[in-house]
């Protein structure tokens, strides 16, 4: 069974939101939005590190959710810089896990992640701050290009993925630690990479997937820890 990719339209705060989904072919283990770089520069859901972000995710199980942002192809609406395009994700967030597609497949709650490239980086902190604070914090966030010192990127939680280009032209690495201080976050340095990852998108691939597993199988372990601890030690009955 391959994987299932459709491209629909959903009506949003700003009206229509074009959307490519792709689900995994087999279960299905949560959700994952994915943003798109910078709407007056080119950006749009076909970028191909968004792309490769959707790929990794895809291939690890999760549905893979990217959004044209506002003006983008058939969206509606005209670029807000992050502000609109934040409650057009989160509003994804909401309403994609309850289409009619999805309801016999998901755990509950869902499991949500947000990744984004380069501007879609400030819209995926941005929302994962918002949804932190209502009590909702994601489970995956993964931040590439982060654009730190362009935007006002928030702080996010230390587990959070964050990869870098050594030579990006457009982000200075600089700009990227000196942000990442601040949230005590690590961040991966992909020595030589451009700010597109030309030629290195199946090495940005593989660092998604292997650190999003290893994620997982960290969490699993210490739940399956905490049940043990619980067990009584021998001679304790």
């Amino acid at each position: 069974m391959r994987p299932i990719s459709e491209r629909r339209i959903l009506e949003g705060p700003a009206g229509r939101i074009e959307c490519v989904l792709e689900r995994p072919a087999g279960s299905v283990r949560g959700f994952a939005f994915i943003g798109h770089p910078h709407p007056l520069y080119g950006g749009t859901l076909e970028n191909k590190v968004a792309v490769t972000l959707a790929r990794a995710f895809l291939a690890l199980g999760w549905v893979a959710v990217r959004p044209n942002f506002r003006g983008v192809g058939d969206s509606e609406g005209t670029h807000d810089h992050g502000l609109g395009e934040t409650q057009d994700f989160l509003f994804l967030v909401e309403q994609v896990p309850r289409l009619a597609q999805w309801k016999l497949l998901l755990p509950s709650p869902v499991p949500i992640a947000l990744a984004g490239f380069s501007f879609g980086s400030y819209v995926a902190a941005r929302a994962a701050d918002q949804l932190a604070q209502r009590a909702r914090p994601v489970q995956v966030l993964v931040l590439v290009g982060t654009a730190a010192g362009k935007w006002p990127v928030p702080k996010v939680d230390a587990s959070a993925l964050v990869i870098h280009g050594e030579v990006d032209e457009t982000v200075a690495l600089g700009d990227v630690l000196a942000w990442a201080r601040e949230s005590d976050v690590p961040v991966i340095v992909l020595p030589g990479a451009d700010h597109f990852f030309h030629r290195r998108l199946t090495t940005l691939k593989r660092l998604v997937m292997q650190n999003v597993a290893g994620a997982a199988q960290l969490a699993n372990f210490g739940a399956e820890g905490a049940v043990r601890s619980m067990e009584p030690e021998a001679g304790d009955e």
